[in-house]
């Protein structure tokens, strides 16, 4: 669906805006953060903070359109079908067995854990593939299962958990310069490479025998695909922890906004990912100050009705 300049241009306008809200909301007021008492934790913390919510949501947001399309299925998310979960248990047990090890480790450690629960998931649903929900029920029995393992080893080492709940929640709380200069390499690289996936999803999205019949090659586009979602979300929830539910929201009003051409969808789930989880976490700072909630405690609230609202209106079960 075409939209005018306007359109687009007040899309993207929301993201300065928003952020400018961001950078006076906190236990300091903004009269407080012009004293030169208080301006290292503007140019330290908000500012680096705003720009991670950004760049984190994006990633999340274009992911979980990415998987929807993949997929096959509007329930589908990284953090729905246990992708989130993979890369939570292994940067959990890293944190909690090498919690002095650098942070530079985690961004492995995650995608590691990303790309063996997508493996797992598409092994075990192989034989599901043309009934999308079925599949996405082995994702959420995958997800459980590897929540579960993360649940025990915080369980076993009660000594070591606190950097690892933190992290679990999915907060930017303590998040700064060296955490972009983490993310911001790899989202430089993996968001252009999943906007230049537009053309094959629409294909894909006509079903396997129609973008065959176009001489598509479903296969291999689909596990490429999947692989570049499975790094943008583990690359996200490395710095950010397990935000939840981004990737399944932020698609669904990218489509009320511009229809499925993923020409159009692709980005406008990146700029809608930001905006959430740059207000998710605006708001876990704003609602009690100097108390901070955690951003993935707001996302949660958000996304966990709307995807009841989506199970009682999708048919495919």
């Amino acid at each position: 669906m075409s939209r005018s300049l306007p359109f687009h241009c007040c899309a993207v306008a929301l993201i300065p805006l928003l952020a400018a809200a961001a950078l006076m909301t906190g236990a300091l007021d903004w009269q407080q953060l012009q004293s030169s008492d208080h301006q290292q934790v503007l140019s330290q913390y908000r500012v680096p903070r705003i720009l991670l919510a950004i760049l984190a949501g994006a990633g999340l947001g274009l992911s979980g359109a990415m998987l929807q399309t993949i997929t096959r299925n509007p329930l589908a998310s990284p953090d729905i079908i246990g992708i989130t979960q993979g890369a939570g248990l292994a940067a959990t047990a890293l944190l909690i067995y090498l919690p002095t090890i650098s942070f530079l480790w985690l961004l492995p450690a995650a995608i590691s854990g990303a790309l063996f629960a997508a493996v797992a998931i598409w092994w075990l649903g192989r034989q599901l593939q043309s009934q999308p929900a079925k599949l996405v029920l082995v994702g959420i029995a995958m997800a459980t299962f590897l929540g579960a393992i993360t649940d025990w080893l915080l369980t076993l080492n009660t000594m070591q958990i606190n950097s690892a709940l933190v992290w679990l929640t999915g907060s930017l709380w303590g998040r700064g310069w060296h955490h972009i200069n983490l993310l911001l390499p790899s989202l430089l690289i993996l968001l252009p490479l999943a906007l230049s996936f537009a053309y094959r999803l629409d294909l894909l999205a006509l079903g396997d025998e129609a973008a065959s019949s176009l001489g598509t090659s479903v296969k291999r586009i689909r596990v490429q695909a999947l692989s570049c979602s499975v790094m943008l979300a583990a690359v996200s929830v490395a710095v950010c922890g397990t935000i939840s539910f981004i990737g399944l929201v932020a698609p669904h009003l990218a489509r009320l906004l511009v229809g499925s051409r993923h020409k159009y969808l692709l980005p406008y789930s990146a700029i809608t990912g930001a905006l959430l989880l740059l207000l998710a976490d605006t708001l876990a700072r704003g609602l009690m100050p100097p108390i901070e909630l955690p951003a993935g405690l707001i996302t949660a609230m958000i996304g966990a009705p709307y995807f009841l609202f989506l199970l009682s209106r999708y048919r495919g079960w």
